[in-house]
């Protein structure tokens, strides 16, 4: 596979510099970022793609000309390796603006449906369901992004929907599928839950959880209830590890390109889309998108996020392999470093976890997560979810629901490697870590140290 050179000072290459990059000081600070659940750089492939359709794609994809079949093609091309990237049909796939928008059409959709089912006149199959006037419901678990979460709870403020946020276990990190099952109600019609964390890494048994809502699903067929559709945000995921939509049996799956070093654009996966799983369009113009999702498309960011999925399925296992191998040594360089002082958070015996992804924390009064990033003069990383930034020193809620004591979560740290990343950057940012806690500390000899 062909390395992306990881954002740097040292190495800027063919991707964009982190921000406060400024190469007309120097000498500049060496940085390494570690920060690729936040968002990647865009692959020199996948650059090369996009600026190849703006050059010679500008065409409106619905025109007949060939500049407008050009772009046609482009965008028949990216869907179809969307599709293969998942194990999908690219009949099944929508592309949309991204991680949003996908899951709000999801929830908007199943619940619109739920609504529409349900006040339809003269239908007696299903005179035996949900009561009249009975709110559609739903299932998701209490670490979702915020893009399931705030949606959901904006419908039960509206009283549009009701919702059930099944906690996490605090032994797996995990929605349990025994806790998912039991919280379904004969008003049930979408169970959604994240294929990966992005804080913890911890990946979701969302196979099982598919396997127990099928078998669900008959006995409902002959109660006259309606089914309960399972939506995954696979954001995370995607690039890191195979995601295939018939290993996990989902209804809907969220593509987000950002994460898998695509441009800032996603789709959506639906399972016979229209004529085995609704889909309700959130806006109501042309027919692009079959009206799923009306709009004269981004033909050069469809092209890139197609030529993103194409690198994917040739080159996932090396990723994750590469990634797995620089993630452990992080962690195997910080225990030898700290000792007991420091806290692994993602760390859940017996579960699969992402390759990539690290969250520990430093113990110690003083060593709040962003007090140490703050110190740190190489490491450009997070405490947490990206969209949460904005949450001062409070800790984050994923991991108190996942049982990270107050004190610990406090100081948590979210490091995420990427597929360029290596073992001398780990040296180094360890290094780093050690120096900013033992300035935070008052340790002898480290004011100034560098």
């Amino acid at each position: 596979m062909e390395a992306t050179a990881a954002p740097s000072t040292h190495a800027r290459g063919h991707v964009a510099s982190p921000p406060g990059g400024d190469e007309e000081k120097s000498p500049p600070e060496r940085t390494v970022y570690m920060d690729y659940n936040a968002t990647t750089p865009l692959e020199p492939e996948v650059i090369r793609a996009v600026t190849a359709a703006m050059r010679e794609a500008w065409g409106n994809p619905s025109s007949p000309y060939p500049a407008g079949r050009k772009a046609k093609d482009i965008i028949d091309a990216a869907r179809e390796n969307l599709a293969r990237m998942i194990g999908g049909e690219a009949r099944d796939i929508v592309f949309t603006s991204g991680g949003t928008e996908s899951n709000n059409m999801v929830i908007h959709s199943v619940v619109a449906q739920f609504h529409k089912s349900h006040t339809s006149k003269g239908d007696t199959a299903r005179c035996r369901g949900p009561a009249e006037g009975a709110l559609p419901h739903v299932v998701t678990c209490t670490v979702e992004h915020d893009s399931v979460r705030l949606p959901l709870e904006h419908m039960v403020e509206e009283r549009v929907a009701a919702v059930t946020f099944v906690p996490v276990s605090k032994v797996s990190g995990q929605a349990e599928a025994d806790d998912v099952l039991a919280a379904v109600r004969p008003t049930t019609c979408l169970v959604t839950i994240m294929l990966a964390n992005n804080e913890t890494g911890v990946v979701m048994p969302i196979p099982e959880i598919s396997r127990r809502i099928r078998a669900l699903n008959q006995q409902r067929a002959a109660a006259g209830l309606p089914a309960v559709l399972l939506h995954t945000d696979a954001a995370q995921a995607l690039g890191k590890r195979r995601v295939s939509v018939e290993d996990l049996g989902v209804d809907f799956l969220t593509i987000v390109g950002h994460k898998f070093y695509g441009p800032r654009i996603g789709a959506l996966y639906v399972r016979g889309l229209s004529e085995q799983t609704p889909l309700h369009p959130m806006l109501f113009g042309g027919g692009q998108e079959r009206t799923f999702r009306p709009g004269t498309e981004n033909t050069p960011m469809i092209a890139g996020l197609g030529k993103a999925a194409e690198l994917v399925t040739e080159n996932c296992e090396a990723y994750e392999a590469h990634m797995r191998d620089v993630r452990d040594y992080l962690e195997e360089r910080l225990v030898a470093e700290f000792g007991e002082k420091i806290h692994l958070n993602s760390r859940f015996p017996g579960t699969e976890r992402l390759p990539n992804t690290c969250n520990f924390s430093c113990r110690g009064p003083q060593l709040q997560g962003r007090l140490v990033l703050a110190q740190c003069r190489t490491l450009l990383a997070s405490v947490g979810a990206a969209c949460h930034s904005d949450h001062g020193d409070r800790p984050s809620p994923v991991l108190l629901s996942c049982g990270v004591p107050f004190d610990v979560a406090r100081n948590a740290l979210r490091l995420s490697v990427g597929r360029s990343t290596t073992r001398a950057e780990v040296d180094l940012v360890v290094q780093d870590l050690r120096q900013a806690v033992a300035r935070l500390e008052g340790w002898p000899g480290t004011e100034g140290a560098s």
